[in-house]
């Protein structure tokens, strides 16, 4: 058996990590912001994250920091040394090297500083998730016309299948960047908008809009999407139908649609 620290353990990714490797008979210990025991802002670190972090075989960081998680990658590669982890985790992003988004700039230089820090490392990058198209479209659906940028291909994939990824490579030894993950189908976020309407039974009229900036261009160049690791399983329908019930892909209650998928 071996003793893991989980960071996010209680979020969307860190908690299906830590299922399977309890599931495996491992000790998994959850570091979070809110939960105890080991309550821990790592953007500040402290004498918790130390504590946390003896005898721990590897740590599995998770924990999503819309800004800082640069700062907070440093404060616990720091700690790791101090505790001699041979093993850090790391989740990235398809495309955080190739789309200048600033969050995604940050992901990058996590990224490096994990790379260089002496602690063995394994990085895996995946397309989104899920979850988060699943929120960004609830947010654009809110107004009476449901305004979707021009153009913009997507890859979403289920957040489980990603969790199991980074368990198997959590339980190996350090294997560096290993191949992207992607979702089942590359899709574009007006035919993603038009199957959650048809799940929601929403009624809005979608717009494509065009927008400006190298991120935009990055964006609807694909340089997030990961084809040739298609190896995702569930589609944003089935995830869906999950989530809402059976009308999920059946184009009802909405005036805009669901088209059939697309290979990738």
């Amino acid at each position: 058996m071996s003793t893991f620290l989980v960071t996010g353990g209680t979020g969307t990714l860190g908690h299906p990590v830590c299922e399977r490797l309890r599931a495996a008979g491992h000790e998994v210990r959850v570091l979070s912001r809110h939960a105890p025991p080991y309550t821990v802002d790592l953007r500040k670190g402290g004498p918790l994250l130390d504590r946390a972090l003896r005898g721990v075989d590897t740590i599995v960081h998770c924990t999503n920091i819309l800004r800082g998680d640069d700062q907070a990658v440093r404060n616990l590669l720091d700690a790791a040394r101090r505790a001699e982890v041979p093993h850090l985790v790391y989740i990235s992003i398809v495309g955080v090297d190739r789309v200048p988004l600033p969050y995604y700039k940050a992901k990058y230089a996590a990224e490096r500083l994990i790379a260089d820090s002496g602690v063995g490392w394994t990085i895996l990058r995946t397309t989104q998730y899920h979850d988060l198209i699943l929120r960004l479209l609830a947010g654009l659906a809110k107004p009476p016309v449901m305004l979707i940028p021009k153009d913009v291909p997507d890859q979403p994939m289920e957040v489980t299948e990603a969790a199991e990824r980074l368990a198997e490579l959590a339980m190996g030894e350090p294997a560096g960047r290993v191949a992207d993950m992607g979702g089942p189908e590359v899709r574009t976020l007006a035919e993603l908008a038009a199957a959650y309407l048809a799940a929601t039974g929403i009624e809005r009229r979608v717009v494509e809009v065009p927008l400006a900036g190298k991120a935009y261009q990055g964006l609807r160049d694909g340089g997030h999407l990961a084809p040739e690791q298609a190896v995702g399983r569930v589609t944003f329908e089935e995830f869906l139908t999950a989530r809402f019930g059976a009308r999920a892909g059946t184009g009802a209650g909405t005036d805009t649609p669901a088209p059939p998928p697309k290979a990738p």
